[in-house]
């Protein structure tokens, strides 16, 4: 069967063309669209369909960067709104269905393999067959995901994780929540784990309130061509090292993967970072944490595999 993919995040829209089969599902090459240029989905959807200059499978599955509730659904991230029961019909198509963007992603983990899976920290072990997988991803914002895995089959739980309250580690970090505090009052894990959260970081180190390009710092950092930036990626990776271990024990994990945008960005960084020392810093509980495998998933667009795959998921059910 084919139908098209579609992954909406905070900055960009995501189309493929994929094609589930009994051997799996596969993806055809992507579209990225700018969420900011269109006024929804929809006028996304006619660019799409003139780039592809074809006629297009009469099925969508879309993972989307908001809780999956209601007759309206207002991303969290950028102005888009979503109507579940008038997709189909918006979209010219017979069946659409919607999807959390990180239980997209949990999806795709279920069904990817150890190529796709690189080592982060823990056993250098297969993630486990049975067991809660816990998802963690940094992007625009911070996803979070529950993959339960049973002898009769995976399941995928959606979370609005990304929006518990930050903790902070030491007194930098302690600094760091009085900083967000006095701008938002409540602060979350998504306003430290994200892409801007780099440049709150970078304040608190450097105490310099000066305003930084987020991108610019993300490059300096990479590229260690700056040694605050330095400096402040690894307090960012410690972070979220600290924020994936207390999601493994909220959900009685028995394995992590990294995922996201900037969870890719980090495969080279995060094994020689502190991530693992503050994954595992868990006081009574570190032997447990210790014996944990954590993965950052590489697949190049797993929420578009996800989608696809929720949608073969629900079509053999």
């Amino acid at each position: 069967m084919d139908l098209i993919a579609i992954d909406i995040g905070g900055t960009h829209a995501r189309f493929a063309p994929a094609r589930v089969e009994q051997s799996g599902v596969s993806l055809g090459p992507e579209t990225v669209l700018k969420t900011g240029d269109y006024s929804g989905l929809a006028e996304a959807w006619k660019a799409f369909a003139r780039q592809s200059g074809g006629a297009l499978p009469s099925a969508v599955s879309i993972a989307i960067a908001a809780p999956v509730t209601g007759h309206a659904i207002k991303l969290t991230n950028n102005k888009w709104v979503l109507r579940p029961a008038e997709l189909a019909h918006e979209l010219g198509v017979d069946r659409a269905i919607l999807i959390n963007d990180f239980a997209a992603v949990a999806h795709a983990v279920s069904v990817c393999g150890n190529a796709d899976l690189r080592y982060i920290c823990g056993p250098e072990v297969p993630l486990p067959r049975e067991g809660v997988i816990s998802i963690v991803g940094p992007g625009t914002g911070l996803g979070v995901a529950m993959l339960l895995r049973e002898a009769a089959g995976d399941r995928v739980i959606a979370t609005e994780g990304g929006h518990v309250c930050f903790a902070p580690g030491d007194e930098l970090e302690d600094r760091l929540l009085g900083r967000l505090r006095t701008r938002f009052g409540r602060v979350s894990l998504e306003r430290v784990i994200c892409g801007v959260g780099l440049t709150e970081i970078h304040a608190v180190i450097t105490g310099d309130d000066a305003r930084v390009d987020d991108r610019a710092l993300w490059q300096s950092a990479l590229s260690g061509t700056d040694e605050s930036a330095v400096q402040t990626l690894d307090r960012y990776c410690e972070i979220l090292g600290a924020a994936a271990g207390d999601f493994a024990l909220a959900q009685g994990a028995a394995g992590v993967v990294i995922a996201g945008g900037l969870g890719l960005r980090l495969a080279d960084r995060l094994p020689s970072s502190g991530f693992g020392r503050r994954f595992r810093n868990k006081g009574r509980f570190e032997r447990l944490m210790d014996a944990l495998p954590v993965k950052l998933i590489t697949h190049p667009q797993p929420g578009l595999l996800g989608a696809a795959a929720a949608f073969a998921a629900q079509h053999r059910a």
